[in-house]
């Protein structure tokens, strides 16, 4: 992505080429739907600060859009509009294609909620260029090392298992294992929305990550789509704390804790957890590793008293406190 960089292309009506300021973001990506859960995605890589805020665009219940090689944002926004009006994903991608001039380098793949998925791969885009549809997804790229990059993530996504999530990374990986962006490796993003429409969008949009500049992007991205599972778990945990529903919020916390170990804080709610539903020596063992490992929670400990996550009793905090290392 060049924001600085002109490219030439013929203004409307034009027959002289003049000067327009293009985005540039040449890519790999992939927009899917889960036929099981109906939910929408998009997953990017690029050798380019700041991918994220570019190529991938998501709608709960409407569909997805990633718009790259010489970028046109709008194709992002306006394809959405186009299939939350109803029209279908080729449909959409038909007509603005039709009223872009810049069409013969651009690269634009759109999906809908019904599944319904086509891609553009412009005559001009920097080979290697190319895209797959398949059912309920399609993959694209431009400017890879070599022609293998689109089947290498045709395969990995066709034969992975798990979350859309998992899948839409398992292309990537594959895209980068077979050579990837010809100039390497910079950013990546990922968004998935659910496949419900709702009046309130961001309680549809399931995650949204970034990783900005990175030597292993995708990696990364692979990293905080953990983490950001974890994090979920626990605001489940603490969902069922407010609800005194302590064995299920254990349950939550444990699973947190169970994916991001490195996470001491997911540690410290589930010991506040076991302590409030009276299981004091098992709080104590991760208090202990807490207070350990991050000393600092020790100072925490009075403060969630007023939010009755522990009891007003100095002798009960003192004997929760006590467990840090002297």
């Amino acid at each position: 992505m060049g924001l600085g960089l002109f490219v030439m292309l013929p203004a409307a009506g034009a027959t002289d080429a003049v000067p327009r300021r293009e985005p540039i973001v040449h890519t790999f990506s992939i927009v899917a739907r889960d036929p099981a859960t109906g939910q929408l995605g998009v997953a990017v890589q690029s050798h380019w600060f700041s991918v994220g805020p570019i190529v991938p665009w998501a709608e709960a219940g409407v569909g997805a859009v990633a718009t790259q090689s010489m970028v046109k944002v709008s194709y992002g926004p306006l394809g959405l509009k186009r299939m939350r009006d109803g029209q279908a994903a080729p449909d959409a991608l038909a007509a603005l294609l039709a009223e872009d001039d810049g069409r013969d380098v651009r690269q634009v793949a759109m999906i809908d909620a019904q599944g319904r998925v086509n891609v553009h791969t412009g005559v001009k885009c920097i080979a290697s260029a190319g895209h797959h549809v398949g059912d309920g997804y399609s993959v694209q790229a431009n400017l890879m090392h070599n022609d293998r990059v689109v089947p290498a993530m045709r395969q990995a996504y066709e034969t992975a298992t798990g979350e859309l999530a998992d899948r839409m990374l398992a292309a990537l990986e594959a895209a980068q294992a077979a050579g990837g962006d010809i100039r390497g490796q910079q950013s990546a993003a990922i968004v998935v929305v659910s496949g419900e429409k709702t009046d309130e969008p961001w309680q549809g949009r399931l995650m949204e990550l970034r990783v900005e500049d990175h030597l292993r992007p995708v990696a990364e991205l692979k990293r905080l789509v953990r983490l950001h599972r974890a994090y979920e778990h626990s605001n489940r945990g603490d969902e069922l704390v407010e609800k005194k529903q302590f064995d299920d919020a254990l349950q939550a916390y444990a699973k947190a804790a169970e994916l991001a170990p490195e996470i001491v804080e997911l540690k410290f709610w589930q010991a506040v957890t076991l302590f409030s539903a009276h299981r004091e020596d098992e709080a104590a063992k991760l208090f202990r590793e807490v207070f350990t490992k991050e000393p600092v929670w020790v100072e925490v400990v009075p403060r969630v008293v007023p939010l009755g996550l522990l009891p007003d009793d100095a002798a009960v905090l003192k004997r929760v406190t006590d467990l840090a290392p002297k």
